[in-house]
């Protein structure tokens, strides 16, 4: 059957996968034919997505556990990689902190795993030429800091800011070499980065009423913007971010 958006033959490597959009990317794109690998800091979440992923009996996907801000583990992940046809960076946080009480310790590790670490993979890979001519890079943003932004949200805005310049330059860049550089912006996804209890459950259900569709995303939902822009299907598509908020922005 005929499917521009398939990933067979391609193996990708995602990011932040032991939960949430990073789990949701992996299991949709290994449905999609691609060899899988995932990586992130707890060993536990990263085989229970392992376990989900299509053939992952058969030993098509694998695991390497490594803290995308330690440098030196960053080096190691890259280092055991095979030739990659595409790259998400997922990996991330979010740690609300009203604007005054913000420190530059707190600013660095919010920019250590949501920009730093990303850019810096990116780069590694690059140059060491373990991204095939065609290969998709895609980053997982946010409407945050691009469009908007929240109280108590100056940190991750700023570092989802920085990730979108990133995109524009690194698509500039990287062109002739045949390397697409996309994004995604995501309005709130309904996973569990605020189940630290300092936003109330109450709190969200009344933020989601702002939304048109009157819900939050589902982490699936990105996953299928992320396998368009890792497909051949968008293989004219690059420096773009595609903006998927439930209507967020039109207000």
């Amino acid at each position: 059957m005929y499917n521009p958006f398939t990933l067979e033959g391609k193996t990708i490597l995602v990011t932040g996968a032991s939960s949430g959009i990073g789990k949701a990317i992996a299991i949709e794109c290994s449905l999609m034919g691609a060899q899988i690998i995932i990586t992130g800091r707890n060993i536990q979440r990263l085989e229970e997505t392992l376990a989900l992923l299509k053939d992952s009996a058969q030993g098509k996907h694998c695991l390497v556990v490594a803290d995308l801000a330690n440098e030196s583990q960053l080096k190691q992940l890259a280092n055991g990689l095979p030739s990659l046809d595409g790259l998400v960076n997922c990996a991330g946080m979010t740690d609300p902190v009203p604007f005054q009480f913000v420190t530059k310790i707190k600013l660095e590790c919010v920019f250590g795993i949501n920009f730093f670490g990303s850019a810096m993979l990116a780069q590694i890979l690059v140059k060491n030429k373990l991204l095939q001519k065609k290969a998709s890079i895609v980053f997982i943003s946010s409407i945050s800091g691009v469009y908007c932004s929240a109280a108590a949200g100056s940190m991750y805005s700023a570092s989802k800011g920085a990730v979108n310049g990133l995109i524009k330059g690194m698509a500039i860049d990287l062109a002739p070499k045949g390397i697409r550089v996309n994004g995604i912006c995501p309005g709130m996804i309904d996973t569990a980065i605020f189940e630290d209890g300092r936003i109330t459950k109450e709190q969200l259900e009344e933020d989601a009423k702002k939304y048109p569709l009157k819900r939050y995303g589902k982490p699936e939902e990105v996953a299928y913007a992320a396998i368009y822009l890792l497909s051949d299907a968008s293989a004219w598509v690059t420096g773009s971010n595609l903006l998927i908020d439930g209507g967020y922005t039109l207000l």
